[in-house]
């Protein structure tokens, strides 16, 4: 049996990928024992335990981008989150760990370079990360998302996903059905990601009216912290399509499939599931950060396979003419879903597995 430990957290960026290769891991092995370390702070310590991955916590380890306290703090810090996560390693036996990166992933790739576990990585953006940086250095295996990620040895595996993803079981009616839409209408699906995303929930509220006019329903997932009880249901009262919000969707596989098209984020997670589902996307990335959501998109842009809208051109009439010219030309969008699903790997959690247990069987005892 193959003892596994799985370090990531932070954001679903780094959870997501981390719970598909978990997955793929047992398929591959059943029997399989696996271990995951994140830190308080991040949404692993619900997504994890939620599908069913046992969790340790270690402290976590930002690093600072000044001088200040924090700084000065830092070889305490991270001396002790080494120690933490060693301990975990020690205790679970581990005889590889794979990285996502996030404040969590610098003190175990630390942890298992001192015991001598080889470490795989998993980089998700176009730009590495630090954490990733560090570890990729002595990994007996780099895998990356994207072609033009430049990590020492990386090679191209592309975003571990859950199987609901890449073999969706649902028809895009049953899909619809299941979110409480009208199973033949088309459809918009909106998310901002995990934590929802203000500027383009109130771009959509703005364009709300004219979209449903138009005859097309919209699925809008507002994100916990965004919903409160003046998010309603609504139904236009000529073309009977409705505006449906929701707080959070639990398997957003079934989004995807109901869906003709989204708005949304750019980031890796959102960039890669659209579009090995095949969902073209009107992408407005975060404003702020080093750029990399618009890079995260700019491959599916520039096939003509979706859109790009800068955060600060967003507005509520902008947004409506898009939406519905392009839901009005379902022969573009089928167009454009086809050279969605062929731009990018759909098997890197199978492949990505596949590298852990064999760098497992090169452990130094």
């Amino acid at each position: 049996m193959t003892n596994v430990a799985l370090a990531g957290g932070g954001t679903a960026g780094h959870t997501s990928p981390l719970i598909a290769t978990a997955q793929a891991l047992q398929q591959a092995e059943p029997g399989v024992s696996l271990v995951c370390i994140g830190t308080h702070k991040g949404l692993e310590t619900t997504v994890i335990p939620a599908a069913g991955l046992a969790l340790k916590l270690i402290d976590p380890v930002p690093l600072p981008r000044t001088v200040n306290l924090d700084l000065l703090k830092l070889p305490y810090t991270l001396t002790r989150s080494v120690r933490q996560a060693r301990r975990v390693l020690q205790e679970a036996h581990a005889d590889v760990l794979v990285g996502f990166g996030g404040y969590v992933s610098i003190p175990a790739y630390l942890a298992a370079r001192i015991s001598r576990i080889p470490v795989v990585v998993h980089e998700a953006n176009k730009l590495p990360g630090i954490a990733n940086r560090v570890g990729a250095r002595f990994a007996a295996f780099t895998a990356t998302t994207f072609q033009e990620t430049q990590l020492p040895g990386g090679k191209l595996v592309g975003m571990p996903m859950k199987r609901s993803i890449t073999h969706p079981e649902l028809s895009r009616a049953e899909a619809r059905t299941a979110l409480g839409v009208d199973p033949d209408r088309p459809t918009l699906l909106v998310s901002g990601g995990s934590q929802g995303a203000r500027s383009i929930n109130e771009a959509l509220l703005a364009a709300v009216d004219d979209i449903l006019a138009a005859g097309f329903q919209i699925v809008h997932v507002l994100g916990p912290k965004n919903m409160t009880d003046d998010d309603v249901e609504i139904v236009h009262p000529t073309s009977g399509a409705r505006y449906v919000p929701v707080a959070f969707v639990e398997d957003m596989a079934v989004a995807y499939t109901a869906a003709d098209l989204m708005l949304g984020r750019a980031g890796a997670g959102t960039v890669m599931e659209t579009s090995v589902s095949g969902l073209p996307v009107i992408f407005v990335p975060l404003p702020w950060g080093n750029g990399e959501q618009g890079r995260n998109a700019a491959e599916l842009v520039a096939a003509d396979a979706g859109w790009l809208v800068e955060d600060a051109d967003l507005s509520g009439s902008k947004l409506a003419t898009m939406v519905v010219e392009a839901l009005a030309d379902p022969e573009r969008l089928a167009e454009m879903s086809r050279r969605c699903r062929g731009t990018y790997p759909a098997d890197a959690a199978d492949v990505l597995a596949e590298a852990v247990l064999a760098a497992a069987g090169r452990k130094t005892h």
